[in-house]
């Protein structure tokens, strides 16, 4: 490639997301999704959609790598993407956590109304010998350079003097650089201190983190050239891949772009891009939150994956124009004032979910769609949308696009695969994301002109306005900027973050939900969904057939708490099991054969360590039972046998929980 004939050079995707996972093989990763709504890959190019792809035999969860490129931009308006067959690519990373010696975490600070309030430093309290900057792990930047070079490791930073490792570089063999993160290890400086709270527990530390990616490409011609920056964001592990949320951080940020006049706002709608998502992805909901089926799951007339839902959902005619309409009025408008509107859509819990427990809680206390969505269900509602169908978009495979469509979707990708609310502070990144500041255009970081990390120091107390205003910590960002808020350590959060049961147990279903895309509620469980997908209605024998029938539906419906294994007596039992028993927990995946009668999209938990119920033998009593009227070519039923019975890990006598 001559360049010359380039205008500029850009690293791709602007934002990576890396996951943590506590696998150690060299391979035992995956790479994240790079088209807008596909899944992610294994090492060697397939497609990771089942268990065995993201678990290690033993039950350990991968890490998630994050794949960056360089693309050319050329003077002709064409792109192409530079490998190491055009030129020497050195990347360099600086990361950093900076969680611990930041600001306590209360709500988003760009709320409406004076919800947002001061936040006072974390650990404000705690005498730090070394002084704070010990409680901030910068390791040093590294780089790397060539096709398929060996791991560099980022373990030179420390918490309270003691190494953390955050990560490490590699590439792939054309140069391409994979970053990978943490292993979800996270302790306190003090040896056997206990998380007390979701999100700010004192003298604590984790191992996600964040930065700038740069690249210097080096031709055979010409001095070496500078990339524009990417970026970098380590996160917690997606407990239910293949899931989207109904707001994305792509929705969310574009909301931005569009304030900015950035980019302009859709004036159209099209059915099978703007509409049935939006009820595709509260379906999905469905395999994580008991009430998300109940109110859009199987059989619901609100099932987005219903043949006859969805074209009634298409009918353009008078005829369904009423049924439109009422559906629209479920939903709850974007940016109200005032007290919450809880008996609408979507079930989602908001960034002010802390006035539910005032007497007149805020509008923000449940997520609304937003206003792009909201508009255009609004043209659905009028009948102004566009309505062709040919089933399910599919994403394309990345090698069919061409390198322009290529950076397009490695713009989007990534944050099509994050949540974009609630931000209580949020699970991957928070609040911030939605601040004109931290953007120089859409989808690029302003990343500061600093090889370190991002300025800590803002005083005892940091004012909402000091946060968001020019000048402040997030005009622009650098190392570690963009994960700091959130939850410390990121285990405790995650499993405080709950469906309204855990709040408020005499609910009426378990909705709203937090981060159910994330960090499930409710489950299909691995032994339920086996025992409906053996009790085919079209194989069973009359007259047993409608017993077993229902049987099988009796599986089918049933759902059970995601969290159960980590349960304890209290809730400070739960954020301590979190810290060392994360990878204990299921995930929620689809099965490589759909049994014809149950729905083609079914996702159950699976991965869930064996310890957990120890010899739980009341399933195979279950079989035995529903053998007793199937058909006669089935096995006898269960003798009586004599078994050694293996403890649960965890069991609690009368009156402990």
């Amino acid at each position: 490639m001559d360049p010359a004939s380039i205008e500029r050079l850009s690293v791709y995707p602007p934002i990576g997301i890396a996951r943590v996972g506590n696998a150690v093989g060299d391979d035992d990763y995956i790479i994240g999704p790079e088209v807008i709504g596909g899944p992610p890959m294994l090492p060697d190019g397939s497609l990771a959609r089942f268990v065995a792809d993201f678990r290690t035999k033993d039950g350990r969860i991968k890490r998630q790598a994050a794949r960056f490129r360089v693309y050319a931009h050329l003077k002709d308006g064409s792109v192409k993407e530079i490998t190491a067959k055009n030129g020497r690519v050195t990347w360099s990373v600086a990361i950093a956590n900076l969680k611990a010696g930041w600001y306590d975490f209360q709500e988003a600070m760009d709320l409406p109304n004076g919800l947002s309030k001061p936040a006072k430093r974390r650990n404000r309290d705690l005498f730090v010998p070394a002084g704070r900057q010990s409680l901030d792990i910068v390791p040093a930047p590294q780089e790397i350079a060539g096709p398929s070079a060996a791991a560099v490791k980022f373990d030179t930073g420390a918490f309270w003097g003691k190494p953390v490792y955050l990560g490490e570089l590699r590439t792939d063999s054309e140069g391409r650089l994979l970053f990978l993160g943490g292993c979800g290890k996270s302790k306190s400086f003090q040896t056997g201190a206990k998380p007390i709270t979701h999100a700010n527990n004192v003298g604590w530390h984790d191992d996600v983190s964040d930065g700038p990616v740069l690249a210097t490409v080096t031709f055979n011609d010409g001095p070496p050239m500078e990339a524009e920056a990417g970026y970098v964001v380590v996160a917690p592990p997606n407990f239910a891949p293949g899931l989207t949320a109904l707001v994305t951080m792509d929705d969310a940020v574009r909301e931005t772009y569009q304030k900015l006049k950035w980019i302009k706002a859709p004036d159209s709608t099209r059915f099978a891009e703007d509409i049935w998502p939006i009820f595709d992805r509260l379906t999905g909901h469905q395999w994580v939150n008991h009430g998300f089926f109940i109110i859009h799951g199987h059989g619901s007339p609100l099932d987005a994956r219903d043949p006859a839902v969805i074209e009634r959902m298409r009918d353009k005619t008078s005829a369904g124009a009423t049924w439109r309409h009422d559906v629209f009025k479920l939903f709850r408008e974007p940016n109200l004032p005032g007290t919450l509107n809880e008996p609408v859509l979507p079930q989602i819990y908001g960034d002010g979910i802390d006035t539910l427990f005032s007497e007149s809680p805020h509008a923000t206390a449940h997520l609304t769609v937003t206003p792009t969505q909201f508009a255009h269900l609004q043209r659905w509602a009028a009948g102004d949308f566009e309505n062709a169908w040919s089933g399910p978009p599919q994403p394309p495979s990345f090698s069919s696009l061409t390198p322009a469509q290529q950076v397009t979707h490695l713009e989007r990708a990534p944050l099509h695969h994050c949540m974009g609310g609630p931000f209580h502070p949020g699970i991957e990144m928070t609040w911030v994301m939605r601040l004109a500041s931290v953007w120089e255009r859409p989808y690029r970081l302003k990343v500061l002109s600093t090889n370190g990390a991002a300025e800590q120091n803002y005083g005892p107390v940091l004012t909402p306005a000091e946060c968001i205003g020019a000048g402040g910590p997030f005009d622009g960002v650098a190392a570690g900027a963009l994960t700091r808020f959130l939850g410390l350590p990121w285990q405790t959060d995650g499993v405080s973050c709950n469906s309204s049961d855990i709040y408020f147990p005499a609910t009426f279903l378990s909705m709203p939900t937090f981060w159910g895309a994330r960090y499930p509620d409710q489950v299909l469980s691995e032994a339920n969904f086996e025992r409906a997908a053996a009790l085919d209605p079209s194989k069973l024998l009359d007259p047993a057939k409608d017993k077993l029938t229902a049987q099988m539906h009796k599986h089918f419906m049933l759902r059970v708490d995601w969290l159960r294994d980590l349960r304890g007596f209290d809730f400070y039992n739960r954020i301590r099991n979190s810290v060392d028993e994360w990878s204990d927990l299921g995930m929620v995946l689809p099965t490589k054969t759909p049994p014809p009668h149950l729905p083609a999209d079914i996702r159950y938990e699976q991965g869930r360590t064996s310890e957990a119920a120890g010899s739980d033998l009341k399933r195979k009593l279950v079989e035995a039972v529903e053998r007793l009227d199937a058909p006669s070519s089935s096995p006898s039923p269960l003798e009586p046998q004599a078994s050694i019975r293996t403890p649960p890990k965890r069991g609690y006598r009368h009156g402990e929980i």
